[in-house]
């Protein structure tokens, strides 16, 4: 069995079950509009599929905004404030770690909200999505109080709420392979992934939907064309079904 067919097979067993595979797409980021930028937004429209772009507040600027508007399918997340790497030497990088003064941190977080909000209006959304993934946990019961009521990261998801009114919902499929110079992580690679992150949805409680993570200032030639591949043949199968972000925080832990 090929790869593709046993990704087929398992999308199968979730028609069997009488259920939906849900994914949904998150590109991390952006701040201005770039060639690459525009491959990806030309990719979103040929696929007619959601997406959900994590916009750098410090680099955002009007050129992204007007590339966005009357984009319906496309919604903004937070993504930091400026993507600098706050944490100690030795350490693995992170905008807001634990050693970082909180009130530094939420300022940060405050201000980058406000700067987007008047860039983008309604396309934003309330979700943070912390730089390199990492956020210290002592952060998160006050981000509810900035506005934000989503978190995402990267793999699975270890409860369905971060905190108290924070609601998180993660990627687990990034097609590139970040230890190996940011070239393609392998197809092989990228379709166990996912076949493995659905067969435990379709086998648990957890609704959490398969996050596709691409980057699109840093793709080679065949991690862009994994994403194309991956998302075309998912959304030719019946019972695979690709939600903006709006749902993917919508459907909650399964009862």
């Amino acid at each position: 069995m090929s790869n593709w067919a046993a990704l087929d097979a398992e999308l199968d067993a979730w028609a069997a079950a009488g259920r939906k595979a849900l994914f949904w797409w998150r590109d991390d980021d952006a701040g201005t509009l770039t060639p690459a930028l525009q491959r990806l937004l030309d990719l979103q429209a040929a696929n007619e599929t959601p997406l959900s772009l994590a916009v750098i507040p410090a680099r955002a600027d009007a050129d992204l905004a007007e590339a966005l508007r009357r984009r319906d399918a496309i919604a903004v997340l937070q993504h930091g404030f400026a993507h600098h790497n706050h944490a100690p030497m030795g350490e693995k990088k992170a905008e807001f770690p634990g050693s970082r003064p909180a009130q530094a941190a939420l300022a940060d977080l405050r201000q980058g909200r406000e700067a987007l909000k008047k860039l983008f209006g309604y396309s934003l959304r309330p979700v943070l999505v912390p730089p390199w993934n990492r956020i210290s946990a002592a952060l998160l019961p006050h981000l509810p109080r900035l506005g934000l009521h989503g978190l995402s990261t990267f793999k699975p998801r270890g409860e369905a709420w971060a905190a108290p009114g924070l609601m998180q919902v993660n990627t687990h499929l990034d097609p590139i392979d970040w230890r190996q110079g940011a070239g393609f992580l392998g197809e092989t690679a990228c379709l166990d992934i996912a076949i493995a992150q659905l067969r435990q949805s379709r086998e648990t409680a957890d609704a959490e939907p398969l996050g596709l993570l691409t980057h699109h200032a840093q793709q080679d030639e065949a991690t862009w064309a994994f994403a194309a591949r991956f998302i075309a043949h998912t959304r030719a199968h019946r019972t695979a079904l690709w939600i903006d972000i709006d749902s993917a925080f919508g459907a909650g832990p399964a009862a």
